[in-house]
């Protein structure tokens, strides 16, 4: 099956300018506010993890047509429908037409801002040492997975060098298939522009990436 991430968009060209956003202005009209009360909510639930969220919104085949939040929500129902919590008639009528499927857990309004304070740390043991070491040079590899990746387009190929060394994570390309948190190494991996953008890149400039293990090989 042939996975098509809409959300790759880094080093193309062509989506216009960038449009920079007011200072603190989190959104632009109140069904927003709604969409993202109902992510926050349904995610505490436990039916999906942030990494199925991630590829529910990626794979949306009119992504680049939808605003943020429109993406949010069209994830969103994408999950409802897929955990059998919604049917397609009660998104067309926009209304409950049966009684509510059970959810393993719900989210109660006085625990929203203990949630969003702690967040969803993914930091886990690591399951053996580290493959790379600080300075070391890696390339990402070049490798065109079919599902869910956090691994840009631009990177792959591409020599960098490793600049920190995080501890293993929560692996998402695993996550976001439940297959489990999978936790894998995680490094930062700095690259020089000119190596990605040739004669577009400004002098002196460099990417930096946080790749888990699996990404990286060595040159």
């Amino acid at each position: 099956m042939h996975y098509l991430s809409h959300a790759d968009l880094g080093g193309q060209s062509g989506f216009g300018p960038i449009v920079p956003q007011p200072q603190g202005e989190v959104f632009h009209a109140a069904w927003e506010a709604r969409v993202f009360a109902l992510t926050l909510a349904m995610g505490a639930t436990g039916s999906w993890n942030l990494d199925m969220a991630r590829s529910a919104r990626e794979t949306l085949p009119n992504y680049l047509e939808l605003s943020y939040y429109e993406i949010w929500l069209g994830g969103l129902e994408r999950l409802l429908s897929a955990s059998g919590l919604v049917g397609p008639d009660e998104l067309a009528a926009g209304q409950a037409l049966r009684p509510a499927a059970p959810i393993p857990r719900v989210l109660a309004a006085e625990q929203v801002p203990s949630l969003l304070a702690r967040g969803s740390p993914a930091a886990r043991p690591p399951p053996g040492p580290a493959r790379f070491a600080l300075g070391q040079r890696v390339r990402a590899r070049s490798l065109e997975a079919p599902y869910h990746t956090r691994l840009p387009g631009y990177l792959r190929g591409r020599i960098g060098v490793i600049e920190r060394v995080h501890g293993a994570h929560v692996f998402a390309d695993s996550h976001a298939r439940g297959l489990g948190e999978d936790p894998q190494w995680l490094y930062t991996v700095v690259f020089d522009s000119r190596d990605l953008w040739e004669a577009a890149a400004g002098p002196g400039h460099c990417v930096s990436f946080d790749a888990w293990q699996p990404y990286l090989e060595n040159p």
